[in-house]
């Protein structure tokens, strides 16, 4: 099985990590920065529509 991966970015601090995107909840619900606190809908942190594809695919 290959392994996914999204890539996320924090729209207030601008931190960049990756997450599985298995472990991340349903891109309508609210997700928050784990460094500045931020609280948005998942969406809001994919970097591109591409890692927004991969997460709904999972859902």
């Amino acid at each position: 099985m290959v392994e996914a991966f999204v890539r996320l970015l924090c729209p207030q601090c601008g931190k960049n990590w990756q997450a599985d995107p298995t472990d991340l909840p349903d891109h309508r619900e609210t997700f928050s920065c784990q460094d500045c606190g931020t609280d948005r809908r998942l969406a809001e942190f994919m970097r591109t529509e591409r890692d927004l594809e991969v997460v709904q695919q999972f859902e």
